[in-house]
């Protein structure tokens, strides 16, 4: 999961230290996903982003296979807000999104003609 802004976010939460964040069809804040998502990281500073982080091979498995999610803080409720303050260093009000789920990248289509002088 390095790609996006897995690098070079900002900040990171442990996936156990985000339940507020779960399901995310269930939370009341403005969520993006998919192409949306992908468009609003790519318009921001990855200093600005936190990314959920897996901490088990389970969990990785499950943020690999989630959609590409982009979080606006500053729309999450109070709660998760105060959850989610106690988990990074700085203030939460100085970034922007929240990452969860796997960057979609580019890759070249292969054909099995390719490997066949091999």
């Amino acid at each position: 999961m390095l790609e996006g802004h897995f690098g070079s976010a900002g900040a990171s939460i442990d996936y156990g230290n985000a339940d507020g964040l779960f399901p995310v069809d269930e939370l009341d804040a403005t969520v993006l996903q998919h192409r949306d998502a992908q468009l609003a990281l790519d318009d921001i500073d990855a200093a600005d982003v936190i990314v959920i982080a897996p901490t088990s091979l389970a969990t990785s498995y499950f943020l690999t296979q989630h959609a590409l999610t982009a979080i606006l803080v500053d729309s999450l409720p109070s709660t998760v807000q105060a959850q989610l303050g106690e988990e990074v260093e700085a203030s939460l009000d100085t970034y922007d999104l929240i990452q969860i789920g796997k960057w979609n990248t580019d890759s070249p289509n292969h054909s099995i003609a390719e490997f066949t002088d091999a």
